[in-house]
Order: structure tokens, then sequence, then C-alpha cells
């Protein structure tokens, strides 16, 4: 199997970058082949722009979603966004590595969402959800949190999981991905201040490891995500049971 993991943290020292080597080498071991597009190190520009269409469509008025059909069409996509389509449609398996910040993504990692996914390339109004460009492929969210697992959950002070991780989920279940279920690491803090001492912070970041190496090597057994089908709405967007 041919895995692309998508790293979205700026330091090369940080936990969510030992979770991406646990990861990789854990896969590699089991005889697949990992690639890592590591957002930071590799400049990836987030923001979506003029600059990135040296072929515009319209000179006069900037359309991102226009420029993308037809940078698409033309075959003049920026390369950074090339790279990542073409990383995307090696891989049977997608994961994304992130740290929780603002109760969401960072910002590079939507960015990277809001120009590889590609109008008129990688979606459009009759190729998304079941129909979608990466049918038949998978998707899996890792991602980690400073906070305690206790300030989680349905009315909780941070939030709930399954709600914050939603937009995310939803967005790879429209590009036509099995949503695999995801892996939280809770609890992951540094710079001399945790919410346990320093031999329980390293007990507790091994422990979170090893689970995510069992998650990673299990996924097989995994039973995907379920999301609403287009039967279960109607023209207007209202939910018909």
């Amino acid at each position: 199997m041919k895995i692309l993991i998508v790293h979205a943290h700026p330091e090369p020292h940080s936990f969510n970058a030992s979770m991406t080597h646990k990861a990789g080498d854990a896969l590699r071991r089991a005889g697949h082949q990992v690639t890592v597009s590591d957002l930071y190190a590799e400049g990836f520009d987030p923001v979506e722009a003029p600059r990135h269409y040296q072929d515009r469509e319209n000179r006069d008025v900037f359309s991102p979603l226009g420029e993308q059909r037809h940078a698409y069409k033309g075959g003049t996509l920026a390369p950074d966004v090339a790279r990542e389509i073409d990383r995307l449609e090696q891989a049977d398996l997608l994961i994304l590595q992130f740290p929780l910040w603002w109760h969401g993504m960072p910002a590079i990692l939507k960015g990277w969402m809001d120009r590889v996914f590609v109008s008129g390339g990688l979606y459009s109004s009759k190729m998304r959800y079941d129909a979608g460009y990466f049918r038949g492929k998978r998707a899996l969210v890792s991602m980690t949190s400073g906070a305690p697992a206790q300030a989680f959950g349905p009315g909780a002070r941070g939030g709930d999981p399954d709600t914050l991780l939603w937009p995310v989920h939803y967005s790879l279940h429209y590009m036509g991905f099995t949503v695999l279920p995801p892996f939280t690491a809770y609890g992951v803090q540094g710079h001399g201040y945790s919410y346990q001492s320093n031999d329980a912070l390293g007990r507790h970041l091994q422990a979170l490891l090893d689970g995510w190496v069992e998650h990673v090597t299990q996924i097989d057994n995994a039973k995907p995500l379920s999301f609403p089908g287009w039967q279960d709405w109607d023209v207007d967007g209202r939910a018909l049971r």
C-alpha cells in the first residue's frame, strides 16, 4: 500500500514530528511505501492568490475557483499544487498529522486543502461524495492537543472532538475518501510546562506513540465513519429523516 502523510507542524522536534516518524517507520516495516509532505519544511504556500496563476483566465477579477478550473484544464497549476496532487493520486491512504490550534487545524493545512483540492479537476457538482475523485482511497486524521482528555467531550470546556474534527472529516468525505476513525493524542505539552511531572509526561507520551502505531497499523480492521447520503436531504438541504 502507498501512504501519504501530510505533516503540518513547524518544529522538526515536535511531538507531531515524532508521530509522523513513528507511523512512517512502522508502516514501512509492514511493507508499505510512505511519502511525507512536510508542509512547513517544504515551504508550501497556503494562501490562495493571483500570483499562483501565470496564465490567467480573467486578469480583471480574481476568481479562485475559476482560475483553478482554468489552470487544471490548461496544465498550468503551480508546481507545489501539482506536486501535492501527484502525491495524492499515488496514495492509497492519506494521513493528516497536525496539532489542534484555536479549535481547528493549522492555517497551513487549511490552505493546503484550499489550493490542492482543485475545483473542476478534483471535484465538481457531479464529482463529489460517493462519486468523488478519490473514491476507493482512505483517509485518516491524527491530531494532538495540549489539554488533557478530560477537557474534551460534549459540553466540555475543550469542545467535542467529533465537532472539532467535523470540517476536516467532511471535506475528505466530500472529495470521495473513505474516512477512518481519527486518533487524538491528548495532554501533549512541552517547553517546560505540563499537566504532569516530567517522568509521568514521558511515560504518557510514549504510551501515546505506542497507541498511535497500533492504531495506524490496524486500519484494515477499522470501521469507516458514516456520513449522510444524498437520499437523506431534499433540494434545499433539509433533512428528510
